[in-house]
């Protein structure tokens, strides 16, 4: 059944690291080594999918340089591609809706090779980078991430790194940091943050995802929490389906979260699947078992006007 069809802003993918390390794959043609490729986000009518940039931890001299060669990359075959337009605005993305184009939206998952720098962080705001999470799983000059041993939260550069996001008009993914650096960012910045891939610990406990008090902290300033498709994200058992995917949204929906759920799949970036659920081509299965659950406006909700909504708030309203 394919009458429920319908487009998807996602909030997060791997597809650049792909990209980056192995040379031959394209993201023009790529179905089998990319889960997020153009033939496969055109299949699950992906409106809008926001790349982001990571930088393996195995990757040694983690310099300046090499975030400069993925934005590199994401503009050779990423926004190259006829049918893409880079979004860095809300006019940008209004004209992504209005018309046949998809949309790329360029993110930073992990701020390592910034180093807290100011002039740093505008030179990728300038190449279009848009949103940024301080740190991966782990610990940098900014903050501690959610696997950190000693759990703590933001440096006094990393406090100030947000005050200049937040005046550079930078959107903060609080996504991989600790508990504690989460509440550092709510205390720190201005705008609204958001979680562009994790899930609820309260259904799966998993130390990537979010408590009932950071939810609710999220839905608090109007921000947006994207559901992570990784199996151990989803679900404890060892058995997992698309309907755990959908206890998540329960749950978040009971704290009074429907207008602040999205998703953020974590595609290219992920060697676990859940079955129905392999690349974003299967997006539209998703959207099916959405639309026997919930009524059509909340599905929309979810599956794009959630993002939109949160999106066209906070990206500066025209192109710069």
């Amino acid at each position: 059944m394919r009458g429920w069809i319908h487009m998807i802003i996602d909030g997060h993918c791997d597809a650049i690291l792909k990209l980056f390390l192995d040379p031959k794959t394209r993201f023009d043609s790529d179905r089998v080594k990319m889960q997020a490729s153009a033939p496969l986000l055109a299949e699950g009518d992906v409106k809008l999918q926001l790349f982001a940039i990571f930088i393996d931890d195995e990757m040694p001299n983690h310099k300046f340089h090499h975030m400069l060669q993925y934005i590199d990359l994401f503009y050779e075959q990423v926004a190259s591609h006829p049918e893409f337009h880079v979004v860095r605005s809300g006019q940008d993305l209004a004209a992504v809706m209005a018309s046949s184009k998809r949309g790329a939206l360029l993110t930073i998952e992990g701020a390592d090779t910034l180093m807290g720098d100011p002039m740093l962080l505008r030179t990728v705001y300038r190449l279009g980078v848009r949103a940024i999470g301080l740190t991966w799983n782990y610990a940098n000059w900014a903050a501690d991430g959610a696997n950190e041993p000693r759990k703590g939260g933001l440096t006094l550069l990393g406090r100030q790194f947000v005050k200049e996001c937040n005046q550079l008009g930078m959107m903060i993914d609080v996504s991989h940091l600790s508990e504690k650096a989460f509440w550092d960012v709510a205390e720190a910045s201005t705008k609204p943050f958001f979680a562009s891939h994790s899930n609820a610990i309260q259904i799966c406990q998993h130390q990537r995802n979010l408590t009932n008090d950071q939810i609710q902290e999220l839905i608090r300033i109007d921000g947006i929490m994207g559901l992570n498709f990784v199996p151990y994200f989803v679900t404890n058992e060892k058995t997992v389906s698309i309907k755990d995917i959908l206890k998540h949204i329960d749950h978040v929906c009971a704290l009074g979260g429907v207008n602040h759920i999205g998703f953020g799949a974590d595609f290219d970036g992920i060697t676990q699947f859940i079955p129905g659920l392999l690349n974003a081509g299967d997006y539209q299965n998703l959207a099916e078992e959405l639309y026997k659950r919930y009524q059509k406006e909340e599905v929309e909700g979810f599956l794009h006007k959630n993002w939109m909504r949160y999106l066209h708030k906070n990206l500066p309203k025209d192109r710069n």
